[in-house]
């Protein structure tokens, strides 16, 4: 790269609102949301007690609270039946899904450089 070339910076002002990156972090960012998106994605339609065992250490407040975010910030689908007891399942939307292929090039990049 040359120069006159400029060279793309992850975020021009890390706590400015126009920092996409900044709400990424906000969306997906903590300790459990990550988790919860990998439990989802890897049973596609999952209920709230099998994330409850999936997700190792998570309250029900926090998974609840997390839950709540995640459907707000359009990542996860809420499915109510008229049941009961009522059953609600979850799933990743488009939005959400369209998160993966970057969080598995995160992992690639874990994996060789972070588990050795």
């Amino acid at each position: 790269m040359g120069k006159s070339e400029e060279r793309e910076v992850l975020c021009e002002d890390l706590a400015g609102q126009g920092c996409g990156l900044k709400k990424v972090i906000d969306v997906i960012g903590g300790k459990w949301k990550i988790m919860i998106l990998c439990v989802i994605d890897k049973e596609e339609t999952v209920r709230y007690g099998e994330l409850r065992r999936s997700v190792f250490g998570i309250t029900n407040t926090m998974l609840a609270n997390s839950l709540k975010e995640m459907e707000r910030d359009g990542l996860v689908e809420r499915k109510q039946y008229d049941e009961m007891p009522v059953r609600v399942e979850y799933s990743l939307t488009d939005k959400a899904k369209s998160i993966v292929p970057i969080l598995l090039e995160l992992k690639k990049w874990g994996e060789e450089h972070l588990m050795k």
